[in-house]
């Protein structure tokens, strides 16, 4: 039965000249990561990839939200592949999941209401002067990410494996679900057997954690969260996974969807200061990584540079397991060695190496 499912999932990648497009959040979340992949595709790799400044958001938080129109959207969308069209481009990557999901929905829209395309069309061109040609392809950039994972691989100065033992790391991996569950096809391996990430733990030497809560939403939901009388609902989903993924004993967690990494690392303080509880091995919390996060320590970045610090769960251990070299001292050093201040003592290990809580079991 896999078989023949994961055969309807597959999803051909272009292999060079992209045209990026960045999130307009994550860079907030986890500023070091973007740079990351432009520096992994175009620096280590040697593709073509346009970071144009001209882009802007793709509004999907709005949208989302029921605060951007439909028309309004679909022709700010338009926008950006107009911006693609005269770049000379028609390989189209998203940064942020959402994103990501925006853009299938637009096309796939426009493809069963070619009218409404010509209206948008139309918008465009009297609010801009512009025309575009939609992407030939379509992807999320943690497939491009994917589709180089053997590359990476190649080039690779550690691996997903503890230095100590020389087994394989234990490593959740979730999907962001505007990834794989509202265009299952668009997503390598789809709802049921999304194997993005999987693809590149294996690659690169670790192995993946199965447990009852896997596929699981991280709780983000706009509604929940943009509202603060909803936060509940999106902790709640988060300590749901959490619960269920414990027992396991994972070394690290990696999520391809911005919000999701953002979720899973920040409420795990949450729920440590509310209930005194934390799910990783050492009795802190579990590291959270982004896709490209992942693939800088394997290529030997420097976790600081790739931007480390800015998450609430310490790496320190994650880096000692995988035999990382860092300096300590260079933590919280911003731009031009000057130091930005050290966080307060946490629950989680951020800050302070005293302050521990037994990790909760079922």
């Amino acid at each position: 039965m896999r078989r023949s499912t994961w055969s309807d999932y597959q999803k051909e990648i272009a292999d060079d000249h992209y045209y990026y497009v960045r999130s307009c959040i994550r860079q907030n979340f986890f500023p070091g990561s973007e740079k990351a992949f432009l520096d992994i595709m175009q620096r280590d790799l040697g593709r073509d990839v346009l970071d144009d400044p001209l882009h802007t958001s793709c509004t999907g938080i709005g949208y989302h939200s029921d605060i951007v129109p439909l028309e309004t959207i679909m022709t700010v969308v338009a926008r950006q592949f107009a911006l693609m069209t005269e770049a000379g481009y028609e390989n189209f990557i998203s940064s942020c999941i959402t994103s990501f999901g925006i853009y299938t929905e637009i096309l796939a829209t426009w493809e069963e209401f070619p009218e409404l395309e010509e209206k948008i069309r139309e918008h465009l061109y009297k609010a801009t002067g512009r025309e575009f040609r939609k992407p030939k392809s379509l992807a999320h950039t943690s497939d491009i990410i994917f589709h180089v994972r053997e590359e990476i691989a190649q080039r690779a100065k550690y691996r997903l494996v503890n230095a100590q033992t020389g087994e394989p790391l234990h490593v959740v991996e979730h999907i962001g679900c505007h990834y794989a569950k509202i265009f299952p096809k668009s997503g390598i391996g789809g709802a049921e057997f999304p194997y993005v990430l999987a693809g590149m733990i294996e690659s690169w030497g670790g192995e993946c954690v199965d447990y009852p809560e896997r596929r699981h939403c991280c709780g983000f939901g706009f509604r929940n969260y943009l509202v603060q009388a909803n936060r509940g609902y999106s902790v709640a989903n988060s300590h749901k996974k959490l619960e269920s993924m414990a027992p396991y004993k994972p070394d690290f967690i990696v999520a391809n969807c911005p919000g999701c990494a953002m979720f899973l690392d920040k409420w795990q303080y949450t729920i440590a200061e509310m209930e005194g509880v934390t799910y990783g091995q050492d009795g802190r919390g579990i590291p959270v990584l982004t896709y490209e996060e992942m693939a800088g320590l394997v290529l030997g970045y420097d976790p600081w540079e790739l931007g480390l610090q800015m998450h609430q769960v310490n790496v320190e251990p994650l880096l000692d397991k995988m035999g990382i070299s860092y300096d300590p001292a260079a933590k919280y050093l911003g731009r031009h060695g000057k130091f930005i201040g050290n966080p307060a003592p946490s629950v989680v290990n951020c800050g302070s190496q005293d302050m521990v809580y037994n990790i909760k079991m079922q």
